[in-house]
């Protein structure tokens, strides 16, 4: 009765301690993400990267991989969607036109950036990951910037800017806690 009695304590305490700890290496990287950084949401880091079927990872290492790769897909997905923007709507406006073409060709160098960063991440380079993407994550912010110099022209991608500068900025964070 005595070991039953040690054995059921033990798992009362294992049960305990998990319960208490409770939150994934995804949440708890996600809120300490956040903290560091206003401009980035706990809520839309911890839905992206547990969307993720690759998600269950052991470390915050991979979860950088993890998050930069996530990235590096949303920049291709946007990158095709502006081409096809381009070849679907003749009825933009002349400088709509222009301004989707700038984005293109700023998301288009953003890929190869994010791959970089991704490499030197694997280098365990960890100041030139975290400048390739930053360099990535002005594609958004310049695409923003040049629709709004139109003044009179709405960006049509404004949302996938948003989500990417997003992505981007958990990458950085989660760079930032590795080293």
């Amino acid at each position: 009765m005595n070991s039953l009695s040690s054995i059921s304590m033990f798992i009362s305490f294992f049960l305990l301690f998990h319960c208490l700890e409770g939150k994934s290496l995804i949440q708890r990287s996600c809120e300490k993400a956040a903290k560091s950084d206003p401009n980035l949401s706990d809520k839309f880091c911890v839905a992206c990267l547990e969307a993720n079927p690759r998600n269950k990872t052991g470390s915050l290492e991979k979860l950088v991989t993890l998050s930069i790769e996530l990235t590096m897909s949303n920049a291709t997905n946007i990158a095709t969607n502006i081409s096809k923007l381009l070849k679907g709507r003749r009825g933009f406006d002349k400088h709509v036109r222009i301004g989707l073409q700038d984005c293109l060709e700023l998301y288009m160098d953003a890929i190869p950036a994010l791959k970089a960063a991704r490499h030197a991440f694997l280098s365990k380079d960890f100041n030139t990951a975290n400048i390739d993407v930053s360099s990535a994550m002005d594609a958004s912010s310049t695409c923003e910037d040049g629709f709004k110099q139109m003044k009179r022209e709405v960006s049509p991608l404004t949302k996938d800017n948003n989500i990417f500068f997003q992505l981007t900025a958990i990458s950085l964070a989660f760079i930032n806690m590795c080293h």
